[in-house]
């Protein structure tokens, strides 16, 4: 069964680089990439979408140039001999609001992860991600996401790191791409316990006994660090070991919660170079 990955494009270096990471993670595997460019006449996306019609001059041009934007990344695809027959490429142009269309896809085409960049043209170095893919990491809660900063490696992971603070329970389908990245690339999970208390509760060693059950098949190392913020104890393990990738859950009113707010990932210093993959609470 061929997997099903889209990979949004803003036609940025940014972007491109995901994509080559997302080609070389999955090159064992049989793929139909599906490469999405979303367009507006403006770069205010609300002002186009009030102001476009089919038809207009403005959408006209605007579709033009995404579809000939398309056309380019395929012909850079096969000019750098991406010629794997297991993976087969599409492109998708659409008019829209870029969170939407990319929720829209995924449900349209039943993709089953979203590989993207971190930032797009615009690039700003004031923040590890760009709004896009803060709002797709966040919202898009029916497929995981992969999000890759400009700085990251094509190399496969050895080591990808998941953070808990044992306090939830974990199904374990929510996990299972996880457990499948790991399998595919021989990587170690690394789950980090970041605490401000010295022992675990009853309910908090349950979770771990759970998560050693989940991670049975896979090679799994368990660290703790006590008596450090969250987004600090991130980055000294991250940086200390070289890492390859970042792991989380995405739930709801949980510990991590705040990991995705703009305060939060401005700290976190492993992101410039580190791939994350964003998985989601089922019950959500």
């Amino acid at each position: 069964m061929k997997r099903r990955i889209l990979l949004p494009t803003d036609f940025s270096n940014n972007a491109w680089h995901a994509m080559l990471y997302a080609i070389e993670l999955y090159k064992e595997d049989s793929c139909d990439f599906f490469i999405l460019n979303v367009f507006s006449a403006t770069g205010n996306i609300m002002d186009s979408l009030l102001n476009m019609e089919p038809g207009s001059e403005l959408y006209e041009l605007a579709k033009e140039k995404s579809e000939t934007g398309l056309a380019q990344v395929l012909d850079k695809i096969t000019l750098q001999a991406f010629n794997n027959p297991k993976h087969h490429f599409s492109t998708i142009s659409t008019f829209n609001n870029p969170l939407e269309a990319i929720k829209n896809t995924v449900e349209e085409k039943d993709i089953e992860l979203v590989v993207m960049g971190c930032k797009g043209r615009t690039n700003s170095d004031k923040s590890s991600f760009g709004s896009v893919s803060l709002y797709v990491m966040e919202k898009v809660r029916n497929c995981p996401v992969i999000v890759v900063p400009k700085r990251a490696t094509y190399r496969l992971p050895k080591e990808i790191v998941f953070p808990t603070s044992y306090k939830t329970h974990f199904k374990q389908r929510e996990l299972n791409y996880l457990v499948d990245i790991a399998k595919k690339c021989h990587a170690t999970i690394a789950v980090l316990h970041i605490s401000n208390d010295e022992k675990l509760d009853k309910i908090q060693v349950e979770h771990k006994t759970m998560l050693e059950t989940y991670f049975e098949d896979v090679s799994t190392s368990f660290h703790t660090l006590n008596n450090y913020a969250v987004q600090t104890a991130l980055n000294i393990f991250v940086e200390s070991r070289n890492s390859d990738m970042v792991a989380f859950i995405n739930k709801k009113h949980t510990f991590f919660d705040s990991i995705l707010t703009h305060p939060m990932v401005k700290e976190l210093n492993f992101h410039a170079s580190v791939p994350i993959l964003v998985m989601h609470d089922l019950r959500n």
